[in-house]
């Protein structure tokens, strides 16, 4: 019997968290739940799972959350309590955003396996996360569909890596000719073709900032310059990612499309536990197609390859302007092809620091957001 505390247990990767652990009741038990501001779903989590602690991350929301049950907290310091909770085995992070940052430092430092379904902070504290998990003898297993995908084909064969293929879907406006790209409105770039997923994430899947984002953190979860991680269009999403070998082999990861199986697989690993979820049937699947990505289509790659190859604060940067300019587009305050301009007029604006601290990393951030909000109002 393992415990588990699910950090954002009301978003998609946490619901469907959940949804696995109740297919292995002997397996695994709930000890603590984490919502932003989602409490009423919280509130029937809490009655199904009893947890021993619940954290609600949003002040307000915490402030007006009423309940009898189990220990509340509140805030990022409560997240950082809940994922260094004594009695824990396994932290699922799944907090949306950079703010998954602290709660995760504290997981690796109360020596926690950690399921990872969270690209930012990777992206934005890569260096220090990498030192922190050395330092304490800590693994990351990563939920993410394609980094679940590269983790497992490493198993056994890491030192031979040569290459990665991430696969991408193309996102919702894959066909859409680049000229209509400024019109697109967000009710249309959120209608992700194979993936059910959050605004936000669905946004960045339109704009393929989500690939440049999983690039950033591939290189972090496998040691990898970037040059050598490579993003192919495969609109199937049967592949879910590939590693290529210093033979030139090639091993691939095939699944359906069900984020169920890399969130089950950061759970029972090493093992595999038998599941009922579905199978691939490759006499219906026919074909498998990969294209190079359109990188003057989607300039929001090329940023983020920039930032990766800048290093330092820079990925910070890219990361909290992306995400405060997301916003601003599902808000309807701009179009969607000024996410790309508006982060590049940042990050030329930044002095990128070479090996920031925790504390510089935080300012990067906050300053990247405060020009978003300059760059907005021009």
């Amino acid at each position: 019997m393992k415990n588990v505390v699910v950090l954002g247990s009301t978003g998609s990767i946490g619901v469907n968290t959940l949804k696995v652990i109740k297919d292995f009741p002997a397996r695994f038990k709930v000890i603590g739940l984490a919502a932003n501001t989602n409490t009423e779903l919280l509130k029937k989590q809490i009655a199904e799972f009893r947890p021993q602690a619940v954290c609600v991350a949003d002040e307000k929301s915490a402030e007006a959350f009423c309940f009898k049950g189990p220990k509340l907290l509140k805030g990022v310091d409560g997240l950082c309590a809940l994922a260094s909770n004594k009695d824990a085995d396994i932290i699922v992070v799944a907090v949306a955003t950079a703010s998954a940052l602290r709660p995760l430092l504290a997981g690796i430092d109360a020596e926690k396996r950690i399921a990872l379904a969270n690209k930012e902070a990777l992206v934005s504290a890569g260096s220090i996360v990498s030192k922190r998990l050395k330092a304490k003898g800590v693994e990351i297993i990563p939920v993410d569909s394609e980094h679940s995908a590269i983790f497992q084909c490493l198993q056994g064969h890491k030192k031979y890596l040569k290459n990665i293929y991430l696969t991408a879907t193309g996102g919702p406006l894959r066909k859409l000719p680049m000229s209509k790209m400024q019109s697109v409105p967000a009710h249309e770039a959120i209608r992700h073709p194979k993936w059910s997923m959050g605004k936000k994430i669905s946004v960045d899947s339109a704009t393929m900032m989500n690939k440049g984002l999983e690039v950033i953190e591939a290189r972090w979860l496998f040691g990898l310059d970037v040059e050598n991680i490579k993003v192919l269009i495969h609109p199937q999403a049967i592949v879910h990612s590939m590693v290529e070998f210093s033979d030139g082999s090639v091993m691939a990861q095939m699944a359906v499309t069900d984020m169920r199986l890399p969130i089950q697989y950061a759970l029972t690993y090493p093992e595999r536990f038998s599941s009922e979820l579905g199978r691939l049937d490759f006499a219906q699947v026919k074909r498998l197609d990969f294209a190079k990505p359109n990188f003057k289509k989607f300039p929001c790659l090329s940023l983020a390859y920039e930032a990766a190859r800048q290093g330092g604060s820079m990925p910070a940067v890219l990361n909290a302007a992306n995400e405060e300019l997301v916003q601003q587009y599902l808000a309807g305050k701009i179009r969607l092809t000024d996410i790309a301009k508006s982060i590049e007029k940042v990050m030329k604006r930044h002095r990128a620091i070479k090996d920031p601290s925790l504390n510089e990393i935080l300012g990067a951030d906050n300053w990247a957001r405060d020009e978003v909000k300059k760059c907005c109002q021009q």
